[in-house]
């Protein structure tokens, strides 16, 4: 009898725990978007499991398990991919969760499925057409993820319809809203149709701007229509990138400076978060404007660790690990505070983003590096023993620098002082010219001594200072005390040089429509024999935009400096190549062309007018 009851007591507990195993599979099966995004017991990731300098090498399921694992030990239970059949990671992946899922019942991992959109003639040496979509390809994408979203519905919670796939700067690949608003009604009718989940959320992930955040350039019908589309918007930010493009926030102020390294660094990162909310925000104030309710979640923002190019030791100093750190913390704070889902920007770092450039800060993004080594932000889990059991490529996961903070610290650049950066600017503004109007004065002056500017009448000064930005540290650029303009140029050997005076207005240009008649003045001398383009730029780099509009010197007799100062008038037309002055960004420019010598080239009394 005792036998009997005690054989009842056991089955019992076998159908209760059944029961439950098979709740909890039904639950997390029928877990949607909704539940997850937002959900801080829910921490995001972007996730590329590539371990080589090239996307043709794909990491095998084995590899991405364990890779799961550790993302697992981090918090991490939803990560966000980029393709779906161009390369077969998403397939291994997908497989690698549901092993790891049928092993052990208590284990999460949700994906964001992103299907990488492309215009007509992307990545080829063809012209791209950005209003005309790679169509076969992009099907291929598409109808890809539907078969993945179908048959994996426990782990697919969002598709992506394309990655930065709006913005201009991405010049390569970009398309008109258009396209994405195609495929994501397309894929919202499946959900509709029953064909993929009710519950997954369908978007596009791309930068702020597209989403209405900046230039009006972006606010079109179609995006609206977008905007009322997608299930959220999946927004990117990267403070990381404008300490280059956008600097002004980056640099430490006159009232900091006296602060210790350290300490200028964390006010420096708690900036960096500000301009993140802030464009998050300007994004959230375009949306709310249209009349239109829709959650945003950041689809990417992160922070490289090394740099040998613009946020590096010779740019803006923002790669290192410390500060990485610091930026990890504070977007998880404000992010999970806020009920926002972060895809941090990312897991593991790849080389095969820069393959030809070891130091390129693509490379460099992860929060661990290829062979497991965990970076400054992951240290405090490897002391708490989260890590304890887990490899990668074999490897133990241990802390990079041996653990040691002061050997890291070696590698910390302090962040640029305001005073000594503004030492290279030029500050003669005019405060009462707003940024776009158009320029209705003769002359408008960039660099002039007291004899020019007294003898030009009717002139105006730019509407903001303009920094002295020598590109990736290719050359010198600097103004005397007696404003003329000194270009020490690229050396022997060196593949470019280049360097402007760029108006420092936000990424925003000077409207000089009024002087497409007119001509760039300047007097100029110098001893070097280097072939090099002078003019003016138009448009964004970031934006992918950008025009040179540049004469060349030293190529042949017409344009060549000497020892002695010699004034040139240059005539618009000979220099505008886009036949737009509304958005001009350098006021004057410099760039190698050949036969590079690392000699001396002075500028002064640079003006723009109406007539010679």
């Amino acid at each position: 009898m005792i036998k009997s009851k005690l054989l009842l007591i056991v089955l019992a507990v076998i159908v209760v725990f059944t029961i439950g195993c098979s709740n909890k599979k039904e639950a997390l099966l029928d877990l949607t978007a909704a539940e997850i995004l937002g959900n801080p017991d829910y921490l995001a990731m972007s996730y590329g499991g590539y371990r080589t300098n090239t996307r043709a090498t794909i990491p095998t399921v084995e590899e991405i398990k364990e890779d799961m694992k550790l993302l697992e030990a981090m918090g991490v239970k939803i990560i966000r991919t980029y393709n779906t059949q161009q390369f077969e990671q998403a397939a291994n992946l997908l497989k690698a969760i549901r092993e790891l899922k049928d092993e052990n019942s208590n284990f999460e991992m949700y994906v964001m499925l992103g299907a990488w959109i492309d215009c007509k003639n992307a990545w080829t040496t063809e012209e791209t057409v950005h209003d005309v979509e790679s169509l076969e390809n992009n099907t291929a994408e598409i109808n890809a993820a539907v078969k993945m979203a179908s048959e994996y519905p426990d782990i697919v919670k969002v598709i992506a319809v394309g990655n930065e796939a709006m913005i201009h700067w991405a010049a390569s690949y970009y398309v008109t809203p258009d396209i994405i608003l195609k495929w994501v009604n397309h894929l919202q009718d499946l959900k509709k149709e029953g064909k993929i989940p009710a519950g997954l959320w369908v978007t596009s992930s791309d930068n702020y701007e597209s989403w209405g955040g900046g230039s009006k350039l972006y606010h079109t019908e179609d995006l609206e229509a977008l905007i009322k589309a997608v299930d959220y918007v999946s927004l990117h930010t990267y403070p990381f990138h404008e300490s280059h493009y956008n600097p002004d926030y980056w640099y430490v102020p006159e009232g900091e400076e006296g602060l210790t390294d350290e300490e200028k660094a964390k006010k420096a990162v708690m900036r960096a978060k500000d301009f993140a909310q802030n464009q998050y925000q300007k994004a959230a104030d375009y949306i709310e404007s249209l009349g239109i309710d829709k959650p945003i979640h950041i689809g990417e923002t992160g922070w490289a660790s090394v740099s040998g190019g613009f946020y590096g030791v010779k740019g803006s100093r923002a790669a290192d690990e410390y500060k990485g750190k610091l930026f990890y913390e504070n977007i998880r704070e404000w992010t999970n505070s806020k009920g926002i889902s972060c895809f941090y920007f990312e897991a593991f770092d790849e080389k095969w983003k820069d393959a030809e450039n070891v130091d390129g800060s693509e490379n460099h993004f992860g929060l661990m590096t290829i062979d497991g080594n965990a970076k400054y932000a992951l240290w405090d889990l490897v002391d708490k023993g989260a890590f304890d059991g887990l490899t990668r490529n074999g490897n133990k996961i241990t802390k990079t620098f041996g653990g040691d903070k002061a050997a890291m610290m070696k590698d910390f650049l302090a962040p640029p002082n305001e005073s000594t950066v503004s030492n290279s600017d030029i500050k003669t503004m005019n405060e009462n010219l707003t940024t776009g109007e158009a320029i209705t004065e003769q002359y408008y002056t960039i660099l002039c001594d007291n004899a020019i500017l007294g003898a030009l009448n009717d002139k105006t000064y730019p509407s903001a200072k303009l920094k002295l930005n020598a590109w990736e540290g290719t050359c010198g650029i600097q103004v005397t005390t007696d404003n003329i303009l000194e270009v020490k140029t690229g050396h022997e050997g060196e593949s470019w040089w280049g360097c402007a005076a760029e108006l420092k207005a936000g990424g925003k240009g000077e409207n000089l429509s009024n002087f497409l008649e007119g001509y760039l003045n300047f007097e100029m001398k110098g001893n070097t024999k280097s072939s090099f383009q002078i003019g003016f730029q138009t448009g964004s780099f970031s934006d992918g935009n950008q025009v040179n509009n540049p004469v060349i010197f030293n190529k042949d007799s017409k344009y060549a400096v000497g020892n002695n100062w010699k004034k040139y008038s240059i005539k618009i037309a000979d220099l505008l190549k886009d036949k737009k002055l509304e958005d001009v960004t350098s006021l004057i420019f410099l760039k190698g062309e050949s036969d590079f010598d690392g000699k001396d080239v002075f500028i002064k009394n640079v003006y723009y007018s109406k007539s010679k």
